[in-house]
């Protein structure tokens, strides 16, 4: 199989020249992912709302190149609170309490002062 480019339709994949998700084989790599509705270009001012849309952002991405969120091998917490990583954690075990992936958080500014979280993940297929 060869490298195919996941797009979400953001204007910022062209205007920064990324991928929401690049898929190699069974591998894929997705970007870091904010809280953004790209629907309604819309954000929470809610740490815990930011991390349930940023996941329902990763798993449409994934599922656009055919993986799913239980294929989910390694996740980057990114937030520039540290207090705010807790709250989210009911939203971390929802999606991820099966996998349990390996995990790191750091503690960063994000590009936009309203981003409480950013996340990217690294996914693998599982056997069927």
């Amino acid at each position: 199989m060869s490298r195919r480019q996941i797009s979400s339709g953001s204007k910022f994949e062209a205007e920064i020249a990324y991928s929401r998700a690049i898929v190699d084989g069974d591998w894929i790599w997705v970007s870091g992912t904010t809280g953004f509705n790209y629907a309604a270009m819309t954000i929470s001012d809610s740490v815990v709302e930011q991390a349930e849309q940023t996941i329902l952002n990763i798993k449409a991405a994934m599922e656009k190149a055919g993986f799913d969120l239980a294929d989910i091998v390694r996740t980057t917490y990114i937030l520039p609170n540290a207090a705010d990583f807790e709250p989210c954690w009911p939203v971390l075990r929802k999606y991820f309490g099966g996998i349990r992936p390996a995990s790191t958080a750091i503690v960063a500014d994000l590009i936009d002062p309203r981003m409480k979280i950013e996340i990217e993940v690294t996914g693998k297929k599982r056997a069927p």
